[in-house]
């Protein structure tokens, strides 16, 4: 049957079964349960260790005090401490055994369950913290611990990247669960509203970068249009939004971006016309063209970034290691320290509005949380 005369839940049927077989050939590591998130005590030959702060709205497990994929009516806050194995690769993440091995694997020497107030005390007492925090925002088929280590691996690789913090909404961590998650994202928008406006209020925070990824961006423009229609114009002058692979409708976005208007920072694109996992969603959503799959060779696609005020940048060069080039986001934190902050090159941020190349190989380099830099404009 053509995919013309499919139906579209023909066509999410078809999509889901070929993201499952995507996400298969992708790798073969099991996924960690939550015994992972239990601290242990180790040797360390290096002093490498990162703090994570940790919000979520999802149920809270008595197994491991690990968290699910139900829906809580309220957030519950943690603080983590890992150790940052010396033999890494990339951003490939080796989870703890139960022998856990340093040298290799990230593991927890540390956690703390807080209350909300006890999160923000801790949070502005800590060594990393200078005024700049950085919410990482998972997407789709993340559990609470994978989301967990991922944020750790990418504050560990990028040297500097504010005092990380992780929000895990929902997801059913599974690779049918596209709708479900997709329902889920949507109910979490005032969770990480809520989370917004809690860091916007606290003096010392001057600086909020936030980084959604794939369903988690269209989460995290939800949560921003929000606050804009609430007119929490002072929560949004302290944001910075960087969406990677954004799995949003292309219509969607820009009706988002109506409602918001121009923020004082532009909101910045990751983006890459090879990724497998958007052309997988793409499919889901009746062949509607993906946020995440701009193609910045196009003008129209150029023209729009100058109309829209923001930053497309094309990040295809960048390594993947899921083998959909869905996560490159995760690599690009290991080039921060070569990152020349676009706050150094204008005040107002306006040169840096429209589309641009990502090059490894040269100086145009970039970390997510710290985005902006040096970049090759077309």
């Amino acid at each position: 049957m053509s995919l013309l005369y499919m139906s579209r839940f023909q066509r999410a049927i078809l999509g889901i079964a070929l993201l499952g077989g995507l996400v298969g050939l992708g790798g073969c590591t099991s996924r960690p349960d939550a015994a992972v998130l239990q601290p242990a005590t180790i040797v360390q030959k290096n002093d490498d260790q990162v703090t994570v702060f940790a919000v979520t709205n999802r149920n809270q497990l008595a197994d491991h005090g690990g968290f699910g994929s139900e829906w809580a009516n309220r957030l519950s806050y943690e603080r983590y401490g890992f150790s940052v194995p010396e033999s890494r690769k990339g951003s490939t993440i080796v989870y703890p055994t139960t022998k856990p091995d340093p040298s290799r694997q990230y593991v927890v020497t540390a956690r703390e369950e807080l209350t909300d107030q006890a999160f923000i005390d801790r949070m502005t007492r800590s060594a990393a913290f200078d005024g700049t925090v950085a919410v990482f925002v998972h997407g789709y088929n993340y559990s609470y611990q994978e989301a967990l280590f991922r944020t750790a691996q990418m504050a560990a690789d990028a040297d500097y990247i504010g005092l990380p913090i992780l929000f895990s909404w929902p997801s059913a961590a599974s690779v049918t669960g596209y709708v479900t998650d997709r329902d889920a994202a949507l109910y979490s928008r005032s969770e990480l509203d809520r989370l917004l406006r809690t860091l916007a209020a606290v003096p010392k925070v001057k600086r909020i970068v936030i980084l959604g990824h794939s369903m988690g961006g269209f989460l995290t423009m939800e949560a921003v249009r929000q606050l804009k229609l609430q007119g929490h114009s002072d929560v949004l002058k302290k944001m910075e939004v960087v969406l990677a692979a954004p799995d949003i409708d292309v219509d969607v976005f820009r009706a988002q971006l109506h409602d918001i208007g121009r923020m004082q920072t532009p909101i910045t694109l990751l983006v890459a016309k090879t990724d497998r996992a958007l052309a997988v969603s793409s499919l889901i959503g009746g062949e509607r063209p993906r946020v995440g799959l701009l193609d910045i060779d196009d003008p129209v696609v150029r023209k729009a970034a100058e109309t829209e005020h923001v930053r497309i940048i094309d990040i295809s060069s960048v390594e993947s290691n899921d083998g959909l080039g869905h996560d490159r986001f995760a690599t690009l934190a290991r080039f921060e320290k070569q990152l020349t902050l676009a706050e150094s090159q204008t005040k107002n941020g306006t040169s840096n509005i429209g589309a641009f190349v990502f090059d490894t190989a040269g100086a145009v380099v970039a970390s997510p949380f710290l985005l902006a830099g040096k970049l090759v404009r077309y």
